[in-house]
């Protein structure tokens, strides 16, 4: 008999004597390997969102006539120097408040002149700014911004709180801060206010979290690269936190910067004036992103949805009545102005925004 004869011998014997211990190790490294290796495949393709999505934009940035402001510079958080503008308030009007415009991905600080002109109309000064490697703002070396907000966007809003409390207090005006954030925007405008005590008010149009909404996407996605049907579709919780993740520990290590949770801020947040505005139509970001948050916000906060808006749309497709809205909520808890007849009710068990007979909004 060969030696290699001899060997496999010895092994099928050595095996057969302890077939319990092979099979309890068998069953552990499968159940170990098979779910490392489902877990791997849910990440990579988490990663290729993170890398590759990119939201529509409503318009182009450049289709609609310009606010005249001044042009300032300012260092965010970290010293990258960013540009600004600070938009006066009307002079036919007396004097509101103050707000800061926090512009989408790919747009820049001149972008709020679609959503911010009946702000600065009302008596409300607007300061707006590019975010980095956005308008004239600068770049920094290795970063590379993405429609998902991460440390850096933070770093920005920081500096422009700062820059804005600043001057406010250089002016002897009060110190008390609206901010007005548009998507990405809307994410690192929560995220600074639940650091920021002058912040008063805040809309938040088209906001969501990194990381429930690529667990969304995971969600929505599945069947894509999941073989067995009845095995994506009964995942337990925990798969999808594990998943979220491990996911977020990946990116940090690609992209070298930190994704923070717009949920654990809403959550963390002392409780202060929010509206949150959604496109009812929006098939980026669905309005379960922006119900999310607000069911974890503290009182008072409200709920827009939209009709027939699409991603970012709501100040396109209901001009008038977007510019109500938002007047009249900063009017109420950043200026203090007793609330005018029009779209918001009083009454909790009324809807909050109610036109005529359609309700657009959702009950406090």
């Amino acid at each position: 008999m060969s030696e290699s004869s001899i060997l496999a011998w010895s092994v099928v014997d050595a095996l057969s004597r302890n077939w319990a211990i092979v099979a309890i190790a068998s069953t552990i490294v499968t159940l170990c390997l098979v779910p490392a290796l489902v877990i791997a495949r849910y990440v990579r393709i988490a990663m290729n969102i993170l890398r590759s999505t990119r939201p529509p934009l409503a318009r182009s940035p450049l289709d609609y006539a310009r606010l005249e402001g001044e042009p300032l510079s300012f260092p965010a958080y970290d010293g990258l120097r960013l540009a600004g503008m600070l938009v006066r308030a009307s002079p036919s009007r007396p004097r509101r408040g103050a707000v800061i415009f926090a512009h989408e991905y790919c747009s820049d600080m001149h972008s709020c002149a679609r959503y911010c002109r009946p702000l600065r109309e009302a008596g409300y000064d607007v300061f707006t700014f590019d975010f980095r490697g956005h308008g004239q703002s600068e770049s920094e070396p290795g970063y590379t911004p993405r429609q998902w907000v991460t440390d850096r966007e933070l770093h920005d809003m920081r500096g422009a709180v700062a820059y804005l409390d600043a001057w406010l207090e250089r002016s002897g005006l009060p110190r008390e801060i609206g901010l007005f954030g548009i998507s990405r925007g809307a994410c690192a405008a929560i995220l600074v206010a639940a650091e920021c005590p002058n912040v008063r008010a805040i809309v938040a149009d088209g906001a969501f979290s990194t990381d429930r909404t690529i667990e969304w996407l995971m969600r929505r996605w599945a069947y894509i690269f999941a073989r067995v049907r009845v095995v994506y579709e009964n995942h337990p919780p925990d798969f999808w936190r594990f998943l979220r993740w491990a996911m977020l520990s990946c990116a940090r290590r690609e992209f070298g910067c930190t994704f923070p949770s717009v949920v654990k801020a809403i959550q963390r947040m002392k409780p202060r004036p929010i509206l949150f505005i959604h496109g009812e139509k929006d098939s980026y970001l669905p309005v379960a992103q922006s119900r999310l948050l607000y069911a974890l916000a503290g009182q008072p906060k409200y709920l827009w949805v939209a009709p027939g808006a699409r991603h970012n749309q709501a100040a396109v497709v209901h001009p008038q009545l977007y510019a109500r809205i938002t007047v009249d909520f900063f009017d109420r808890h950043l200026a203090a102005r007793p609330p005018a007849p029009g779209p918001v009710r009083t009454s909790p068990a009324e809807p909050v925004f109610d036109v005529g007979k359609t309700v657009v909004g959702e009950p406090v």
